[in-house]
């Protein structure tokens, strides 16, 4: 069939006009868990093998048109993923390490070739047991003293693990613990010794200590595995001052010939003292046996014979080296200033008591068995010979601790979208008391504790299985939890609890179809609200999803304001991209939050469009456009005016008050109207106000006088000027004693009927001005003669 040219223009527009029709991509989304979609709230093991196949990109294009996928990153960012256009599938190229990147940002797309939609992604690195219990410190040598009482802390060491979880989790333990004097608290990383153990410098000097430090365990490559280090403690013991010297080479044996003389060295006797790291000067004498025959060099141990042989009496002579003195001190050593021993002197034997001399310094909680040694000391003697004593204190509990909290305030933050009973956060507080008075009670209780509960024994807060969060409605509670043992002893501390916003709310528009009206070359504004809490689930981003012609609108995607296309300047512009007269376009804005997952609606925007001459012309009609989308700011100006026009009356009003107030011409016009005469009957000024329907004006009569040479009338049948009315009768004279009478005049008027009247001619004549009024005065009342009645 053969089209004439005004149709074939016609189909050729309408054809352009579907071709421009070409909406954008999007992707799906799939939710939590899914490895196909748009990758919203994915997250990835830090163990995932490098080439892996982690995820795939999927969307669709409205027009059926095939589409390409690309990834991309930040400047400066590793590009650790890698991604085929065609299929969407992602491939990971580089190794994750958690501990240094615990998320990573890209920035994914879809294109239809001509449309290109870009999303930002935060994909979550996961936690995998791959890191080994480090030590903190090393090397670690020890120096203890040979007294130290068994059972005492001796060292402390520490790992640290950068895993989460029980993967950093850290435990100590000896690796050769049948052999070894120490012990070590698995979760403290103390090392002690064994209960029963001591040390002896004389004995061994150094020890070596292997010590594990072994992770929770955790998945790594599929598999369960256990991470450990092993570190070793070097303990040098420290003499001290516990052993008596000791003779070396004994028994002694010396001779003396009958030609010794006296003053001779006979034989030499040689001591060590027994405390080798710190030895003492040792000093000799001679205890019994000598007869005054011989002596001994206190220094040296040299023995002499001091006199002659000769005079020697016996053949044998036993000698004993070394003393005694029964006199000696008594002292404790340990921790000081608590107990003292009485007496502190003693001669050969005495009872010992040991009294309390500081009572606040003992402490159940801080040691609840006191290991002291009594240490027994000579005094006259060189040597300072001594020994020494266990003494094992053990104390009993009483309740004199508060429970205390291990901070003093907490803070939590959960999802809005959490479920009933779930856990907030675990309080801690601990009463270093034994027994009931050790054990603590939880409770919480406040303004904000309404939706919350705690276990009263291990303070575990949670909320409660019929709460309902809302960020938006409360964003943040607080409330106090309280710790109380047996007694009512207690503390208190606050916690925080903070709703963290979920992108639960639609983007809304005032209405879902809305009028505007567009000035050319001005842009308007549509606008919509998501009542999410925080951003960015709350920040709205504008596009125009569907258009009739497409080429015709441009919209800010971050105010929502529309305006024409640049190209665009004038009506006629207008015409060339679209058949549409009226100047009306119809356009579905879509409205779309930055959340994950992101939310969208839609509305539908009809516009309206007008020239700048159109309401040059017109100033009323520029008001009344501008007006149309915004009635309330209308509103607003009309209230302005009114409020304006009143209170101009009020002050005019009030001026003329005080002004006629202040006048003395008040008294006397008011007691002239009380003497006025009667007037007229009122029947007959009823009847003058009366009007016929068909003949309202015929009941005015407008007098005028002969034209006036100077006036300008231009029209043949303007009506005739009215004259002006008749003065009322001059007022009675009040008589006034000792003052002269006065009148006040006074006008008054009336509409004069059809009859015949005589009346006196004015004294001047009306302008032309006021003829043209009366003219259209009487043009204004025989419009308005549809009425029954009329009221002047």
């Amino acid at each position: 069939m053969r089209l004439g040219p005004r149709a074939a223009l016609a189909l050729g527009l309408l054809r352009l006009c579907l071709a421009q029709a070409n909406f954008a991509p999007h992707f799906f989304d799939n939710g939590v868990g899914s490895t196909n979609g748009n990758m919203a709230l994915f997250s990835l093991p830090e163990d995932t093998p490098v080439g892996s196949h982690v995820y795939t990109l999927n969307g669709t294009d409205p027009e059926g048109d095939p589409v390409s996928y690309h990834i991309s990153f930040n400047s400066g960012a590793r590009s650790v993923f890698s991604i085929d256009p065609n299929f969407g599938n992602i491939t990971l190229v580089e190794e994750l390490d958690r501990e240094r990147e615990d998320e990573i940002e890209a920035i994914i797309s879809i294109s239809d070739g001509l449309n290109l939609v870009a999303e930002k992604v935060v994909i979550l690195v996961t936690d995998a047991n791959d890191e080994v219990p480090r030590f903190i410190q090393e090397p670690y040598i020890v120096h203890v003293p040979e007294d130290t009482p068994a059972g005492s802390s001796i060292f402390k060491i520490r790992a640290v693990d950068k895993d989460t979880g029980s993967g950093g989790s850290v435990t100590y333990f000896l690796q050769n613990i049948q052999s070894s004097k120490f012990a070590m608290d698995h979760h403290s990383g103390v090392l002690r010794l064994q209960a029963e153990a001591t040390l002896d410098y004389e004995k061994a000097r150094t020890h070596f200590v292997i010590v594990v430090a072994k992770d929770g365990g955790g998945r790594l490559q599929g598999a369960d595995v256990v991470l450990s280090a092993t570190t070793t403690v070097t303990v040098n013991v420290e003499d001290v001052q516990d052993m008596a010297p000791v003779f070396v080479g004994t028994p002694y044996y010396g001779y003396v010939y009958e030609d010794t003389v006296p003053g001779s060295e006979v034989l030499t006797v040689v001591a060590m003292d027994g405390d080798r790291g710190k030895p003492n000067h040792i000093l000799y004498s001679l205890l019994n046996g000598s007869d005054g025959v011989f002596e001994i060099n206190e220094t040296s141990g040299a023995i002499l014979v001091t006199q002659s042989p000769a005079h020697l009496q016996r053949e044998v002579y036993e000698l004993h080296v070394q003393g005694a003195n029964a006199k000696f001190n008594l002292r404790l050593v340990g921790p000081g200033g608590i107990f003292r021993v009485v007496p502190q002197t003693v001669l050969n034997e005495a009872q010992v008591t040991i009294i309390v001399e500081n009572s606040a310094a003992i402490d159940f909680e801080k040691f609840k068995v006191l290991t002291f040694k009594l240490l027994a000391i000579e005094v006259n003697t060189p040597e300072k010979f001594s020994s020494t004593a266990d003494v094992v204190i053990q104390l009993l509990d009483t309740n004199d601790n508060v429970p205390k909290f291990t901070s003093h305030y907490y803070i939590a933050r959960i999802p809005e979208n959490a479920p009933g009973g779930s856990n907030v956060v675990a309080v801690t507080a601990v009463d270093p008391d034994t027994g009931p008075w050790g054990e603590v009670r939880y409770s919480i209780y406040g303004s904000g504790a309404d939706l919350f509960l705690v276990h009263p024994s291990t303070g575990i807060i949670c909320t409660q299985t019929w709460a309902s969060l809302d960020a938006e409605a409360t964003a943040r509670y607080n409330f106090y939890v309280k710790a109380e043992d047996a007694e009512g002893r207690y503390s208190l501390a606050e916690v925080f609890v903070t709703l963290l916003d979920v992108n639960d709310h639609y983007p809304q528009f005032g209405n879902s179809m809305q009028e505007k009206t567009m000035v050319l070359g001005t842009p308007v504004k549509i606008e919509a609200t998501d009542q999410d809490a925080e951003e960015p689930n709350n920040l709205v981003d504008y596009s125009i999803t569907h258009a009739e012609p497409a080429n015709v609108f441009d919209i800010d995607a971050h105010t929502g304001e529309i305006r024409l296309k640049n190209s665009i300047h004038s009506l006629d512009a207008l015409n060339n991209v679209t058949f549409n007269r009226d100047y009306t376009w119809s356009l579905e804005v879509q409205a779309k939050d930055r959340g994950s997952p992101s939310f969208s609606t839609t509305a539908l925007l009809k516009i309206d469009i007008i020239d700048t001459e159109m309401l040059s012309r017109n100033p009323m009609d520029t008001f009344l456009m501008q007006m149309k989308d915004n009635p309330m700011k209308a509103v607003g100006v009309l209230a302005g005016i009114m409020a304006i026009i009143v209170a101009t009356t009020v002050f005019i009003s009030t001026a003329t008050f005080w002004r006629n107030k202040k006048s003395n011409k008040i008294l006397p016009v008011r007691r002239v109207l009380r003497k006025r005469p009667s007037p007229a009957p009122h029947a007959v000024h009823i009847e003058w106000f009366k009007f016929n329907r068909t003949k309202a004006a015929a009941k005015f009569v407008l007098r005028e006088d002969p034209p006036n040479e100077n006036c300008n009338n231009n029209s043949l049948g303007s009506p005739p000027v009215p004259r002006a009315p008749v003065p009322p009768p001059p007022p009675r004279e009040v008589p006034s004693v000792g003052a002269a009478p006065w009148t006040v005049p006074t006008v008054s008027g009336s509409l004069t009927p059809l009859q015949p009247q005589q009346s006196p001619k004015p004294k001047a004549l009306e302008s032309p001005i006021q003829s043209a009024l009366v003219s259209e005065l009487r043009q204004k009342f025989e419009k308005k003669s549809v009425a029954d009645k009329a009221y002047f």
